[in-house]
């Protein structure tokens, strides 16, 4: 597991390792049941505060991508594999909405570019 983090970057460190993570979970690059080092082990290997780290760890597991059991540490979760399936439905979802709008595609198309920015 290589978690990319670049301190110059103008990303929050804690979105940059956030994402890193979501990206390898999502490509399967880190499989359902991965256990993943502790928020202090990633943070002193990537020169972060353990801070940066729980907040993105709190983060994916709020999204469903990583479990937290207790003491045992945190893991890849199976409902990772669902992040695509919800995203699917929400394209859907938003498809129509704009239908109903009467937006054109085109349209629909850069407001959900804009909001991916």
């Amino acid at each position: 597991m290589t978690v990319s983090f670049d301190s110059a970057s103008p990303v929050p460190p804690y979105e940059q390792v956030r994402s890193s993570l979501a990206a390898q979970i999502n490509d399967r690059t880190l499989p359902v049941g991965t256990k993943l080092p502790t928020v202090r082990r990633l943070a002193a290997d990537l020169g972060v505060a353990p801070n940066t780290v729980a907040r993105a760890y709190r983060e994916l597991e709020e999204a469903g991508l990583i479990e937290t059991r207790g003491r045992a540490g945190s893991f890849v979760g199976s409902t990772g594999d669902e992040t695509r399936s919800r995203a699917h439905e929400a394209a859907q979802e938003y498809a129509a909405v704009t239908r109903s709008l009467g937006l054109a595609p085109a349209e629909a198309l850069a407001i959900a570019k804009a909001a991916l920015g």
